[in-house]
């Protein structure tokens, strides 16, 4: 079958012959990503999109559950309720890994705006897109469908706009693409002031002075990466983010009211329900070496949805970008000789390069630093 994509064929390879690095190829040279696949009105997903036969027999014997990820209030986090906040926030970063706040202090309208933004991006015309797009990771701002297609075992059904930034080097206006450029400075802004509150608040949490993983310079890096899921003619055969976990400290996340995230707890798969105004919090791979798994980074995912299109924006908070790079590794204030350091020292440039190579959807680098 061959349908034209932004103007340029693109063929679904039948089952005999079918030549994969081929079809990844061809969806990559169109730079219309996942959304020119829709708007060129397929019916059937090309096969690169395509779980394999074992995952999606597993994926049938899902349990349903009524888990519920901790919902967690922020407000009078500066006042009285402090030490309880403190307190959830730790019990949810021990057994859960997520979290979700309210109260958060960032404006409503600032979070619909930047969904909006995400939406205006990607709905503008595909020539306008193509200009930002690109696989160089060294790029500050670049939009791709799936940064690891050529690494993955399938693709997902989703396209993506990278920001990455510092608090060293703030982004130039006109870095930015116009459609989401005034809501995007705004949200970041309102992000990163969010990030430094809960380090403040994990640093208590793990027994550590207010400053602690500030001090770090745990939140010193960001990249804000803005999904966009087009509704899936087959979404039971694809996935919109395969299950992994985040390589970063932490991971403040805004989802739009379609849903499709979930988590893995106690070996099932829990929704984690969007609440208007609400914001998702999960601990990455970095703060539970540091932590000396004390606090976990757990696996998750999103899945297809035949409605749509679902936005989210995801801000990693990855640490230091000083250079030489800066060495990470359990606090020494966690450790002794009872609780024995469990990960060898790391460097997050090292981390990520390590992560690229391997794709998503492959065994957490965690394990590799296991001692």
């Amino acid at each position: 079958m061959e349908v034209s994509v932004a103007g340029e064929p693109f063929t679904q390879t039948a089952s005999t012959g079918y030549d994969r690095a081929q079809e990844l190829k061809a969806f990559d040279d169109t730079e219309a990503g996942v959304k020119g696949l829709v708007d060129a009105g397929i019916v059937n997903i090309p096969r690169i999109f395509i779980r394999p036969s074992d995952e999606l027999v597993e994926e049938l014997n899902c349990q349903q559950n009524s888990f519920q990820v901790p919902l967690i209030d922020l407000d009078e986090i500066k006042g009285s309720n402090r030490e309880e906040i403190v307190y959830q926030i730790r019990t949810a970063s021990e057994t859960w890994g997520f979290f979700q706040v309210v109260n958060h202090g960032i404006p409503l309208k600032v979070l619909e705006d930047m969904i909006q933004g995400v939406r205006d991006f990607n709905e503008q015309d595909v020539e306008m897109k193509k200009q930002w797009y690109s696989r160089d990771q060294m790029k500050r701002v670049r939009f791709n469908s799936n940064f690891d297609l050529y690494q993955s075992r399938t693709a997902n059904w989703r396209d993506t706009l990278n920001l990455s930034c510092s608090v060293s080097h703030n982004f130039d206006p006109e870095e930015l693409p116009a459609a989401c450029r005034e809501t995007t400075l705004e949200y970041i802004k309102h992000v990163r002031s969010l990030g430094d509150t809960l380090f403040e608040i994990i640093s208590e949490a793990l027994g550590l002075k207010s400053e602690h993983l500030q001090d770090m310079e745990c939140g010193g890096a960001s990249t804000f990466v803005c999904h966009y899921y087009p509704p899936c003619p087959e979404p039971e055969l694809t996935m919109g983010t395969s299950s992994h976990s985040d390589p970063a400290f932490l991971t403040i996340l805004l989802q739009d009211q379609i849903g499709g995230l979930q988590v893995l707890h106690q070996n099932q798969w829990v929704d984690v329900n969007p609440i208007s105004g609400g914001l998702v919090v999960n601990i990455g791979d970095f703060l539970q070496v540091i932590s000396n798994e004390k606090l976990k980074s757990v696996d998750h995912r999103v899945i297809a949805s035949g409605v749509g299109p679902r936005v989210s924006v995801a801000c990693f908070f990855a640490g230091s970008d000083d250079v030489p790079p800066r060495l990470y590794g359990p606090i020494k204030e966690l450790i002794s000789e009872e609780n024995p350091p469990l990960y060898q020292n790391f460097l997050v440039p090292e981390y990520f390069a390590k992560y690229a190579a391997e794709g998503l959807n492959s065994k957490s680098c965690l394990e590799q630093l296991k001692l």
